[in-house]
């Protein structure tokens, strides 16, 4: 019978990870930017304050829209 060969693993390949580390930098900011909205959003002050009513979830908004342009940059 014919004997089959094993392919060699070659050890030159290195293993390229999806996310550099610069990735992972802007990631981490833009959880920081939606943390920071959602803080905005406490308070005991009027509900329909313009920073709970407008500022905040903008932020928080940009804050995801940052995190998506973190998850795609090449």
């Amino acid at each position: 019978m014919a004997e089959k060969k094993a392919t060699p693993v070659h050890q030159d390949q290195k293993s390229e990870l999806v996310f550099t580390k610069k990735n992972y930098q802007l990631l981490l900011i833009s959880m920081a930017i939606v943390v920071f909205g959602f803080i905005l959003m406490i308070g005991e002050t009027d509900i329909y304050d313009f920073r709970k009513t407008l500022l905040a979830p903008m932020v928080v908004l940009f804050g995801f829209g940052f995190g998506i342009y973190a998850i795609l940059k090449k």
